[in-house]
């Protein structure tokens, strides 16, 4: 009898969320593919790398006198790239046998973050001015 496969978020979405959002968003993407898979254990390691990747890129990018928002790119792909091209590999050799999940859940879930966030900047900007 033939296993049914999980749905999984594809590579290449790891990849563009870590890139675009942060490595902690595509650490979650794979740590959902791993809890789908029942890969718990392997779950919370991804989950805690990736939060140290996250919080080692707020360091790197607040290490200049005016922070460059390059850095926090190149950091997203050196993230995403091990997310995606060791990890998912390591734990889904055949990945792409999987079915993979649409990514409108987690890019309209990022897009309200981005925009909560960008608002909550421009009113902290707007109360220093008076």
């Amino acid at each position: 009898m033939e296993e049914k496969l999980p749905k999984i978020y594809s590579r290449k979405a790891i990849l563009g969320f870590s890139i675009f959002l942060s490595t902690l968003f595509g650490g979650v993407l794979l740590f959902q593919n791993l809890l789908d898979a029942n890969k718990k254990k392997e779950a919370y390691i991804v989950l805690g790398i990736s939060i140290l990747i996250t919080a080692l890129t707020i360091f790197i990018v607040n290490i200049p006198e005016n922070p460059k928002s390059s850095l926090s790119y190149l950091c997203g792909i050196a993230g995403g790239s091990l997310l995606s091209y060791y990890f998912v590999p390591k734990y889904f050799p055949d990945e792409e046998q999987y079915p993979k999940k649409a990514i409108w859940k987690p890019l309209i879930i990022g897009a309200v973050i981005v925009v909560i966030l960008v608002a909550l900047m421009i009113y902290s900007a707007s109360l220093e001015n008076y």
